[in-house]
């Protein structure tokens, strides 16, 4: 970032006509620690996807997996890959490199798959709500009601539509002109950018707010259905078949409960005093937010699904056996 954009940013002048570089101010505070934060971001980052690629591979290699619910766990875990990757490769090398700034088409970027990946695990706890809901509630009709094609159908067409809805709020964004570059984050989210606009950011602000309030309402209100009516069978109905339902039934809540409690962090940033809060405590909240989904999924689906777990273990026995037999004698 030139000198000129800083003290512009500092003093609050216009900053659209020379396209401005952000500064990470989240950065600059863990600057004195910054090889222990690489560390520990690249031992996080690679433990992650290491576990999302074994869960993902074992989901498409195992014919017996191939069933609606595991495709969609499977759409989960990929999403959280994805949401792993706009983080913490750019983190990784800003702390790398010492380096606390990022261009605006980049910052662009990386609002746009942020905000994609927020859609899309809300829409895929949706249709695994539902997903549960026909399998419980209408068995006999389940295999005809779900199957594999409708589940990826399901899947291409929510992240079409999510790319639709997230491109909006993104061009928005890019149409406004900024009067500060200091971003108290360590990565780009659009609610920060807009904050940082010259004059009114109504629009944007508006349009947000009923986007997410529609998005988040109607999400709820259809897992809320589909898991009242799914427990109810399940009360009603005795045995081992209604225990397995129960038991996949509460892995779903406790995954989607960490989901929105995370969640609740970004929205709770969003509503505090910027200027009341230190840069740690956004950070805190931003991080909290976005990863703690992200690492809880594979391990929870990972722990919790009897038949995943089972695929899991004997696949990491075969490469371990592999492995042993491949090594010189």
């Amino acid at each position: 970032m030139s000198l000129l954009e800083y003290e512009a940013g500092m003093k609050g002048e216009n900053l659209s006509g020379i396209s401005p570089s952000f500064v990470f101010l989240g950065l600059l505070g863990v600057e004195n620690y910054r090889y222990l934060y690489f560390v520990l971001a690249l031992s996080l980052y690679i433990i992650t996807m290491l576990l999302c690629g074994l869960i993902v591979y074992v989901i498409w290699a195992e014919e017996s997996l191939h069933e609606p619910m595991y495709i969609f766990i499977g759409n989960l875990i990929l999403n959280g890959a994805c949401g792993n990757t706009i983080i913490f490769p750019q983190f990784i090398m800003n702390l790398l490199m010492g380096s606390s700034t990022i261009s605006f088409p980049q910052c662009l970027a990386q609002i746009f798959c942020i905000q994609s990946f927020s859609g899309v695990e809300i829409f895929t706890f949706t249709t695994m709500a539902y997903d549960r809901y026909l399998a419980v509630c209408h068995p006999l009709r389940y295999s005809s009601l779900m199957t594999n094609v409708k589940a990826l159908t399901y899947i291409f067409i929510f992240w079409i539509v999510v790319f639709i809805l997230v491109l909006i709020p993104v061009i928005l964004t890019a149409k406004l002109q900024f009067c500060g570059v200091n971003i108290n984050n360590i990565f780009c989210d659009n609610m920060s950018l807009v904050r940082l606009a010259c004059g009114s950011s109504s629009v944007n602000d508006i349009f947000g707010l009923i986007e997410t309030l529609f998005l988040v309402l109607c999400s709820l209100l259809i897992i809320i259905y589909c898991y009242i009516r799914t427990l109810l069978i399940c009360l009603k109905v005795s045995g081992a078949a209604s225990l397995k339902a129960a038991h996949t039934l509460v892995t779903h809540i406790v995954t989607f409960s960490v989901f929105m409690t995370a969640s609740l962090f970004v929205f709770l940033r969003y509503r505090l005093n910027g200027g009341a809060v230190s840069v740690t405590a956004h950070v805190i909240l931003s991080i909290t937010g976005l990863l703690t989904s992200v690492i809880v999924n594979p391990i929870v689906y990972g722990v919790r699904t009897e038949a995943l777990k089972l695929k899991l273990i004997y696949n990491i026995k075969e490469m371990h056996i592999l492995r042993r037999l491949s090594e010189p004698k």
